[in-house]
Order: structure tokens, then sequence, then C-alpha cells
């Protein structure tokens, strides 16, 4: 199977693509800066912005499935630091995907958002939500909440991963799945384990149409 992968040179995304090819997949990522993107013979790079109709809509050919690790970024880690993409920079790309997927024969799509947005803002900690509404952390949320929607009134069979909080660390843990709260998420998770469960939900079609919390 051919997949898109967007957000290949992200902390997340990274990782999503070396996954990928792991598992013996083809993949064509779109970048901004081809030199940031390893050679890999199964690997097809094609650079420039995912906010462009045209090099997405090239990029799509041939795949039949779009994986994302696209988020919105900031200067730094604070959480008032500026922002470097538009604060609507996510949910303007999933309009696009919405409209060239089906024109691709694409309907399955993976992306991933964040505990915290929509209905699932009430179940974290008192103290994440006021540093959501209280910083340009926020921003980002609201962001998901939007391609949350799109894809919700959408005829793609989506999968939306909600990790708790993103962490570093290569040890690998039992994966919690919670949906409705239920189990109740732990706080965090590695992108390591987030990326080999978005590769398995595509491996094994599993949630369509759902969006699962991910925690360990």
């Amino acid at each position: 199977m051919k997949i898109l992968i967007l957000g290949a040179t992200g902390r997340t995304g990274k990782l999503l693509l070396q996954e990928a090819l792991q598992q013996g997949y083809e993949v064509n990522v779109l970048v901004r800066n081809r030199s940031r993107v390893p050679l890999h013979p199964a690997l097809t790079v094609f650079e420039g912005s995912p906010a462009d109709t045209n090099i997405l809509n090239n990029a799509m050919k041939g795949c039949e499935a779009i994986l994302s690790a696209l988020n919105i970024s900031r200067n730094s880690d604070f959480p008032w630091a500026a922002l470097r993409t538009p604060p609507d920079f996510l949910s303007k790309i999933v309009a696009l995907i919405i409209e060239l997927a089906p024109q691709n024969n694409i309907a399955r799509i993976i992306v991933i958002s964040a505990w915290g947005t929509s209905d699932t803002r009430n179940d974290i900690p008192w103290w994440f939500k006021w540093v959501i509404e209280h910083s340009n952390v926020g921003v980002a949320y609201r962001d998901h909440e939007r391609q949350e929607g799109l894809f919700a009134a959408s005829a793609l069979n989506y999968t939306i991963v909600r990790p708790a909080g993103l962490v570093n660390s290569i040890q690998s843990k039992p994966v919690i799945i919670s949906l409705n709260n239920m189990p109740k998420p732990r706080l965090t998770i590695s992108r390591g384990e987030v990326v080999k469960f978005m590769v398995q939900v595509l491996q094994d079609d599993l949630f369509l149409r759902q969006m699962p919390v991910v925690s360990t």
C-alpha cells in the first residue's frame, strides 16, 4: 500500500515516517524542504506547502490513505511563544483534503489531534485546561477542534487520534485506548507509541469515524 504522510519533518512526523517505512509501506511525503527527509527506496518526496492545492493533489496520486502529523507550531515550547503557522493552518488543509481525497480515490484518513479538544475538554486536569484557555497552546486546540468538525461532517473514513501529553521517552509501554473517557486516560504518551498506534490503526482498519484518546 502507498500512503501519503503530512508533517513528516516534525518531531512526531519523523517517527511516523520511520515506522511506516519499517512496516513496508510505500510512502509519499509533502515537505517544505526535501533536504530534511532521508533517502529511502520506498519514499517519494514532494516539496512545497500542503496548503497548495496543486502540490497536495500531486502528492496524493497513487495513495490509498493519508496519515497526518501536522500541527500548529510555535517558535518554542513556551506556551506563550509566537506562532510560526497561521492559526487556521490545520483546518484549511483538512478542507483541501476533504475536497481532493475523493478525486484520488482516497477514503482513509488518520490524523493526530489532542486530548482536551471538543467533548474531551472537561476530562483533562484543571491546570491543563487553564493553559489551553490562557496561552497560545489554545490556538492549536481550537484548530484541532475545527478539523475534527470538518472530518465528522465529511464522508471520509477518518480516525482522529487524540494523544495525551506528548513526551520523547523511548520506553515502550502498553497503550491505553479511551473512548468517552473510559478508561480514564493517563497524562502522557510517547511520540513513538502514538505513531505505532497510527500505523496499527491503518493496518487493521480500526476506529473508523472515531476519535480515540491514547495514553500510557
